[in-house]
């Protein structure tokens, strides 16, 4: 298939949407590159001799034309000068040029749309280029921004084990306290019951002579 024939493949293709549909666009661009590349390759190729064509065939119709407005002067001169025989051959001659017209004129018409194809084609395809070369630009920073943030988390988790470490250590520490707190607690509930006198005993336990005797003056007066 030649590069005219693909013409509305070309000119309908967007590499944005392309792209964006593509699960590894990095991978593709380099991929769509080469396929835009040899395609603008393949369309200079065809420039020089598109062109040609159009001028050609511009120059044919043109030509043409320019004959049969002669050959009509040239009849209405004959007519005007009473020589109805040499008019009659000019008529015939440009009768016959007015035959070519149609198919000159189509050739023109193939000639001139094929040109334009062709130039469009041109701009699209460097446009694309381009497209992809800022796409890749992208996708590269984009890649670069991800490799670093990545860095920055392998960094980051040092400082997230500190902290549940930490957390942990407090965890073990409210929960020695804890401990701590119910071992006194059943401590104080599990002593044993004294009676009046266990108690009294132990006010005087230790207890001097002098206060022997004082407490024993005061039992005495009471």
């Amino acid at each position: 298939m030649s590069i005219l024939e693909r013409f509305s493949t070309i000119m309908r293709a967007n590499i944005n949407a392309l792209l964006d549909k593509c699960e590894d666009p990095a991978k593709m661009i380099d991929q769509y590159q080469i396929d835009l590349k040899e395609n603008l390759a393949e369309v200079k190729q065809e420039t020089a001799s598109v062109m040609a064509v159009e001028k050609r065939c511009s120059r044919q119709y043109d030509e043409n034309e320019e004959e049969i407005r002669k050959y009509r002067n040239l009849a209405k001169k004959a007519v005007d000068a009473g020589n109805d025989g040499d008019a009659k051959v000019f008529i015939k001659k440009y009768m016959e040029l007015e035959e070519k017209r149609a198919p000159l004129e189509n050739n023109k018409k193939i000639a001139v749309e094929n040109a334009t194809h062709i130039r469009q084609m041109h701009d699209k395809l460097v446009e694309d280029i381009q497209t992809l070369e800022g796409r890749k630009a992208q996708i590269k920073s984009t890649m670069t921004v991800a490799k670093t943030t990545e860095r920055l988390n392998r960094l980051g988790d040092p400082l997230s084990k500190a902290s549940d470490v930490g957390a942990k250590f407090s965890d073990m520490e409210e929960k020695a306290n804890r401990m701590l707190d119910e071992a006194q607690s059943k401590s104080e509930l599990y002593a044993p019951v004294t009676g009046e006198a266990d108690s009294l005993a132990k006010k005087y336990v230790g207890a001097t002579g002098a206060d022997i005797e004082a407490e024993l003056n005061r039992l005495k007066n009471g």
